[in-house]
């Protein structure tokens, strides 16, 4: 895959969404896919090219036709990206809500002590 921000801007246009939402299912030619979107086969041919620049999807001979499938790698490495931000931001999370609780266990302690008692006499 070329880099990250490739694999972002191509699945960012909903057209090639689309498409590689289709593919993702199972492999497609440009015909199929065509025939299921408001967009002309040279249009879908376009948009599977930069997919395939983004290093998403391949193109592969299916007898006489070619059908594009999505390409491992290039998903493995938009999960692996996921995958650090999703951590990042539930360590932030854990270290937001540890606060909190040691912040709100301050506090109980304060106010949990022994009402002072009176002197009786």
């Amino acid at each position: 895959m070329a880099n990250l921000e490739t694999a972002f801007e191509a699945l960012g246009d909903p057209t090639r969404l689309a498409i590689f939402q289709r593919i993702a299912t199972h492999p497609h030619s440009v015909g199929e896919i065509a025939s299921h979107l408001p967009v002309s086969r040279p249009a879908v041919s376009q948009h599977l090219r930069v997919l395939k620049d983004a290093g998403l999807v391949a193109d592969v001979r299916d007898g006489t036709r070619r059908v594009y499938e999505v390409k491992p790698e290039g998903i493995e490495a938009l999960r692996r990206y996921l995958d650090q931000v999703w951590e990042r931001n539930l360590k932030a999370f854990q270290a937001a809500a540890d606060r909190k609780s040691r912040e709100k266990g301050s506090s109980d302690d304060r106010s949990s002590g022994s009402p002072a008692r009176k002197k009786v006499h």
